[in-house]
């Protein structure tokens, strides 16, 4: 399975801050014999002098700023709704920092706030580091603040520590996920009986594996595979630890030779991945296991991904749902038993669910051919079919039904 969306920041421009300063006056003072009141201390201005602004009148001393409530002396100041502030007070607390560097974005040569910000996430940051080699997570894509150090997997991909809480390392500490989704594909009457090898594994040898295998419409960013061929991979293990520079050290890997018993001979997926990414990639590659195990004739790209994806999809949902009592309809034709499966994983944090519905969005809002508009032909045929007539008609025809 491929990641299949490119990073998409999207930009925006010519954007004032959320409160521009006002185009105020000065701060005017003038001698007064009157007995008009300060709207600062509500007492009379009495004798002497007194500034006029902001439609009232003040005791020098009374017009203050908001933010650090000293009294506002220099000739321009900032207004924000009824209150006023130093320009800096203001800029400190309306314009907008970056969220990598820290720093205030910038102002571009028409003197208007300009940023990117991440589709999902919304991480506002300054334009400048979409080139300078800030890195992004490997999982969620959020860049990598300045006050922050990833994790530095042994292939240069980046890990942010919360992705990293629960990534998966090696192919033993896959396995009880990979019993998790047999069980959610036979809670829907799609059990898989051949057990097919899973192995975590490197990226070279997902690449190597991919060029054996001549599969060739995936992306750049593949992340899973379902191999037919026979041949030696290099397989994950031990978990590795993190050493000096928050660098992954202590990698072992060892061959692993597969042999053909059946139609798939393994299933690989890329180390390093939060369980919630590695479950919906392991999803993903399952349904391309069971398509071939099935003997499903050979699909297009656009029904096979498809139709892969919307598992995918499905089973993120019912994790992200577990136990709320509110499973999604797509996810209903699941039986009890992956319902009380999901139940046994415990709570996730919140991070952790948003995390969910960030892959989620991912899947959704793919942009290529095969992954993004076949999936989303594949989820409006499950929606109103149904997945097993879905699946027949599929069977039968080899296209979705419309």
């Amino acid at each position: 399975m491929n990641d299949g969306t490119p990073h998409r920041d999207v930009p925006i421009e010519d954007v004032h801050s959320e409160s521009a300063p006002a185009s105020s006056l000065p701060p005017l003072v003038f001698p007064t014999s009157g007995s008009r009141v300060c709207a600062g201390c509500k007492t009379s201005i009495g004798h002497g002098r007194f500034l006029s602004c902001m439609d009232s009148v003040w005791h020098p001393q009374c017009f203050r700023c908001h933010a650090c409530n000293r009294p506002i002396s220099e000739y321009e100041f900032a207004v924000h709704g009824d209150h006023a502030y130093h320009r800096s007070c203001y800029k400190e607390r309306f314009h907008p920092k970056c969220d990598v560097c820290n720093s205030f974005i910038p102002t571009n040569k028409n003197g208007l706030i300009e940023y990117r910000a991440h589709p999902f996430w919304m991480q506002k940051y300054c334009p400048s580091h979409e080139n300078d080699g800030t890195p992004r997570c490997c999982s969620c894509e959020w860049m990598e603040p300045k006050d922050s150090q990833y994790i530095t997997l042994d292939d240069g991909r980046r890990l942010c520590l919360e992705c990293l809480h629960t990534a998966i390392m090696d192919t033993n500490e896959c396995q009880p996920l990979y019993i998790d989704i047999q069980e959610f594909y036979e809670g829907m009457n799609m059990k898989v009986e051949q057990q097919v090898p899973l192995l975590l594994v490197e990226r070279q040898a997902l690449n190597e594996a991919m060029e054996a295998e001549k599969i060739g419409h995936h992306l750049p960013e593949t992340r899973g595979l379902c191999l037919s061929e026979e041949q030696i991979v290099r397989t994950i293990l031990k978990r590795p630890i993190i050493g000096p520079d928050n660098k992954i050290i202590d990698m072992i890997t060892g061959p692993y030779k597969l042999v053909r018993r059946c139609e798939v001979t393994a299933i690989l997926i890329l180390y390093g991945l939060p369980r919630l990414l590695t479950g919906s990639i392991l999803a993903h590659e399952m349904m391309h296991a069971y398509l071939r195990l099935k003997g499903y004739r050979t699909l297009s790209p656009e029904v096979e991904e498809g139709i892969c994806q919307v598992l995918a999809h499905l089973w993120l949902d019912s994790e992200i749902t577990a136990g709320s009592g509110t499973m999604a309809t797509t996810s209903a034709a699941s039986s009890s038993s992956s319902t009380s499966s999901s139940s046994k994983k415990g709570a996730k944090t919140e991070f952790e669910k948003r995390l969910g519905e960030f892959f989620k969005h991912q899947i959704e809002t793919d942009s290529s051919a095969a992954y993004g508009d076949g999936f989303r032909a594949g989820m409006r045929a499950v929606e109103r079919y149904g997945l097993r007539s879905t699946l027949d008609h599929i069977k039968l025809t080899g296209s979705f039904p419309y």
